[in-house]
């Protein structure tokens, strides 16, 4: 079969041949892939950067799709950590970690939709106790998974979302999306009251961020819960310890290893039925997975998730 190859984790994948998927375990199905996402995840599981690399090679990277099963039916399926990923003509997954899909859907909407759609829905469902009515600030805003963490956190039921990043003109065009109000990264001084922060940034500016946050809230006593998502800025941010002893903040973490491959699959039924319906904005470019190595060095900042189709 055809593939997407890792081979050289300082190169792109490549288009080629590679020997063709196969079931070993009782509950695995070889299906179909139709569509899948090249996320940001997928460009770190294809560089060996990503926390939960081995080091193992040759790789198909790849951690969900769209696929069709031996039955016909569509699914959205996400794997677990392998080197036999989705960027293929075909692949394995594990049924239970897979939910069907109507057959009406589009493959390449839900297979941009549903990753950076599920990092916020996760981390505000199963991450921390998230109430109706709380104030919600985005830092990094205007990414894919910012865009659509303004449109979950509303749907979740957040009073006042303040959607935070760089480009001005990217900013303007959230309010459209549902961010009760915008501002870049030196206004977030009228962020300082909200209950919580969903930080796809990290490095430098969260460390800033947070100072600016703390230092300007009414009442420090009142509880702030800072859920670090991406880090797109960097690794490692210096908070300083007065930080976590001036106020009553509580940082967490949401991502694979804090969350659990079976509590994330939980929360795939009502996410894809949401995103199948059209209950949110994707914004999602379908290419050939013939030029996977073309697109991979690409300019990808274009607003677009890309969703390689074999």
């Amino acid at each position: 079969m055809k593939a997407a190859v890792v081979t050289d984790f300082s190169q792109p994948p490549r288009y080629q041949d590679f020997r063709d998927a196969a079931a070993t375990e009782n509950d695995e199905v070889v299906v179909e892939v139709l569509a899948a996402g090249l996320h940001p995840r997928v460009r770190s599981q294809a560089s060996g950067s990503h926390y939960t690399s081995t080091g193992e090679l040759p790789l198909i990277p790849g951690i969900d799709a769209v696929v069709r099963d031996p039955a016909g039916k569509l699914r959205y399926a996400i794997l677990d950590d392998t080197t036999r990923g989705t960027m293929a003509e075909r692949t394995v997954i594990e049924l239970d970690r897979s939910v069907v899909l109507p057959d009406t859907i589009d493959p390449v909407v839900v297979a941009a939709a549903m990753n950076p759609a599920m990092s916020s829905w996760v981390a505000l469902r199963q991450r921390i106790d998230f109430g109706s009515r709380q104030q919600v600030v985005i830092l990094g805003a205007t990414g894919n998974a910012g865009r659509m963490a303004i449109q979950v956190a509303k749907r979740l039921g957040a009073s006042w979302v303040i959607a935070a990043g760089r480009d001005t003109a990217k900013l303007d065009e959230l309010t459209a999306l549902g961010a009760d109000e915008v501002c870049t990264f030196d206004q977030l001084a009228r962020a300082a009251d909200v209950d919580v922060v969903i930080d796809y940034v990290w490095g430098e500016p969260t460390a800033a961020a947070m100072v600016e946050i703390l230092t300007n809230r009414r009442d420090r006593g009142q509880p702030l819960t800072w859920i670090e998502i991406g880090a797109i800025a960097g690794p490692e941010a210096a908070i300083p310890a007065a930080a976590l002893r001036a106020a009553r903040l509580q940082i967490v973490g949401s991502g694979i290893g804090s969350v659990a491959g079976r509590d994330f699959v939980k929360d795939l039924p009502v996410l894809a039925e949401a995103v199948a319906h059209g209950a949110f904005d994707v914004r999602a470019k379908a290419v050939p997975l013939a030029a996977v190595e073309e697109v991979w060095t690409s300019n990808v900042e274009t607003g677009d998730r890309i969703v390689l189709v074999p």
